[in-house]
């Protein structure tokens, strides 16, 4: 069984609503995975008391006496605060005791821990925390997404081959097209990093197709798209304010009267469908690759529902051994670029 790190202090709504998302999980679980939540072992056990039937249920908790908000700077926040629930959940997988870490905590924190604990894979250059976004037939991995703002083109393949890797074993695609996200599609555009990157990807065994532009994410013509940091985040962050705007929008323009307000009932199963589309909750969390294990990075807003996605999501990456795949075929794949 699969046993997974729960950060329960880690995020807006913590502990109630990573708990909520737990013990949702665990009635899943179907003997595939064990939850352990990492915390407050009072207010875990409060939170828990909410639930019904529960002792059945693959749950348990680890006591950390010590919380990193979300307002900490990382570095200074693990050192002055070593009992905390990222540092003693990392700890448990760097100790083999857990199989995969999951937080909606501090994301500089969580990646503090993870690189300093787990340490990178040999061969990695930099781990790359990267995010699923939606497109009219599916959804697309985009890398990065603000863990390195300031890349070099070497940083960007490997972005690519992790994200390949991914794709392939997560999403059953056995050649991910990867895509450079770019100003124009023509090779020539961008500054030096993207004219450099293009030309190494060209050169390597990925299925680069080359650039593409912003509008060519929603049509869904990368399976895996590449950017520094800087873009990613912005570009992520726009995509979810811009679909909070289009759910309001519909609102305010189906319900304002007697024939809206049929109009929206009618139309009612396809909005939901739109909206969840667009949530970033459905797709549970941001993976960080290249450490050597498992780390689901879930958006600090999280719900219940958000909780036991990015526990499903980091179940899905330890059974298909995700880290040890880019471990495999890391070096074999920049020695032929």
């Amino acid at each position: 069984m699969i046993r997974i790190a729960l950060d329960a202090m880690g995020g807006d709504k913590a502990p109630q609503a990573v708990v909520d998302g737990a013990v949702e999980a665990a009635r899943k679980s179907d003997s595939r995975y064990e939850i352990v939540l990492v915390g407050d072992e009072q207010k875990i056990k409060k939170a828990l008391e909410t639930h019904y039937f529960i002792k059945d249920l693959p749950l348990s908790v680890i006591h950390a006496s010590q919380q990193i908000g979300m307002d900490e700077a990382p570095g200074q926040a693990l050192r002055r605060k070593p009992d905390s629930s990222i540092a003693v959940a990392t700890q448990l997988h760097k100790e083999d005791k857990v199989d995969a870490l999951v937080s909606a905590g501090n994301t500089g924190a969580v990646m503090a821990a993870a690189l300093f604990k787990l340490k990178t894979i040999h061969g990695v250059l930099r781990p790359t925390l990267g995010a699923f976004m939606p497109h009219e037939s599916g959804s697309c991995f985009l890398a990065d997404v603000g863990t390195n703002l300031d890349c070099k083109p070497v940083h960007l393949a490997q972005f690519g081959i992790m994200g390949s890797i991914l794709v392939t074993h997560l999403m059953g695609i056995d050649r991910p097209r990867v895509g450079l996200l770019n100003v124009g599609k023509e090779p020539g555009k961008g500054g030096e990093l993207y004219q450099k990157t293009y030309e190494l990807l060209k050169k390597s065994r990925l299925n680069f197709i080359g650039n593409v532009e912003g509008r060519d994410i929603m049509r869904g013509r990368a399976d895996v798209i590449l950017c520094d940091g800087f873009t990613g985040n912005v570009l992520i962050k726009f995509g979810e304010g811009l679909a909070r705007m289009i759910a309001m929008m519909l609102k305010r323009k189906i319900g304002g009267d007697i024939f809206g307000t049929v109009g929206h009932l009618l139309l009612r199963p396809k909005f939901r469908k739109l909206v969840k589309l667009f949530d970033y909750q459905e797709y549970g969390g941001a993976p960080l690759l290249g450490v050597k294990g498992t780390c689901i990075v879930a958006h600090g807003s999280s719900g219940s529902r958000g909780i036991r996605n990015a526990i499903r999501e980091a179940w899905k990456m330890t059974r298909e051994n995700i880290a040890g795949h880019i471990e495999s075929q890391i070096k074999e794949l920049m020695h032929d670029s």
